[in-house]
This record gives C-alpha cells, sequence and structure tokens, in this order.
C-alpha cells in the first residue's frame, strides 16, 4: 500500500528544517510533496538538501496551474501568493491533505473543501510515532520561533502538555 501524499506549503518546510526535524518528517508513513515551482523558487536556493532527504517535486499540469491562478483572482482579499494557490491547487488535484502555516491559505482551503494540517499537527504525529520525545518537540519549537516562525505559542504549550501528560 502506497503512503497516503500530503502537499506542503513552503512555510512547513522552513519550519520543520528550523526546528530540526526533518529526519523524524521523513521517517513518518506519509508521502511530503510540494509544487515543483514553489520548491524552485520559495525553498532550493537555501533548502535544496531536503530534496534527497525525502520531499517529492510535484510537477505542475496546465490544468492544475490555471485552477491556482483562478484561486488567486477569486480571492485577492485573502492576500495569499501565486505558489499558495498552487500548493492547494495540487492538493486538490492530488485529493490530497494540504500542510500550511498560513492562516488565509488554511481560510480558503477549508472553504474548498481541502483537508488541511499545520506543523503542531506534524510535530503530533511525530510525537505519537515515538520519532520524537516530549523535550525534543519543544527545542524544535523553540529554533522554529528563535527563526521567525509565527506559530501560536498557546497552543504549542497546550500541546507540549499533552504530551508531558503520555510521558509517564
Amino acid at each position: 500500500m502506497s503512503k497516503q501524499l500530503l502537499i506542503s506549503d513552503a512555510i512547513i518546510i522552513i519550519d520543520i528544517i528550523a526546528g530540526e526535524l526533518v529526519e523524524a518528517m521523513f521517517a513518518l508513513d506519509y508521502e511530503f510533496g510540494v509544487p515543483d515551482i514553489l520548491f524552485a523558487v520559495e525553498l532550493e536556493q537555501q533548502h535544496a538538501e531536503i530534496r534527497q532527504q525525502g520531499l517529492r517535486l510535484m510537477e505542475m499540469p496546465p490544468a492544475v496551474i490555471n485552477m491556482a491562478a483562478a484561486l488567486l483572482a477569486e480571492n485577492t482579499r485573502l492576500k495569499v501568493s501565486i505558489f499558495d494557490c498552487m500548493a492547494l491547487s495540487l492538493a486538490q488535484q492530488q485529493d490530497s491533505t494540504l500542510l500550511t502555516g498560513d492562516a488565509n491559505l488554511r481560510q480558503l482551503a477549508t472553504a474548498e473543501s481541502v483537508t488541511v494540517r499545520g506543523t503542531l499537527w506534524l510535530v503530533g504525529q511525530m510525537f505519537e510515532a515515538g520519532y520524537l520525545t516530549t523535550d525534543e518537540a519543544e527545542q524544535a519549537y523553540n529554533k522554529m520561533l528563535a527563526d521567525g516562525s509565527r506559530l501560536p505559542q498557546d497552543e504549542i504549550q497546550k500541546q507540549l502538555r499533552q504530551f508531558r501528560k503520555t510521558d509517564v
């Protein structure tokens, strides 16, 4: 059986790299993909190595690019980028979950009936699978925040409290 494909925006990948969780993420029973154009513009210059670690670059068929352009044109009030719309359109086309750390993209994806998850969910998956301890999760979040991530600190603390309850 093939792994479930998760389509990510750049924010999630940058958070995971900053938190030094790349190995744990790729150990999960998921396949992670990004639009090839998004990778070339937003990730390749500083994070090219993640491709060798398991990130799948997904070609953007013209129909999906057209879907992204239409989403962008129809949703100017949400301030989403064309790359955000490409990730969302690819997730729609692949019938996949979208990973995003962007509140506006999350709102648009929900309106488009696409399942959305974020960094906290992904860290939770790593913890539940046993690839991460509570202390490692806390250290990873501190690194992400120090790197400029805008993760909700109250939600992080809530998740870490939940993790500690299971650390018997």
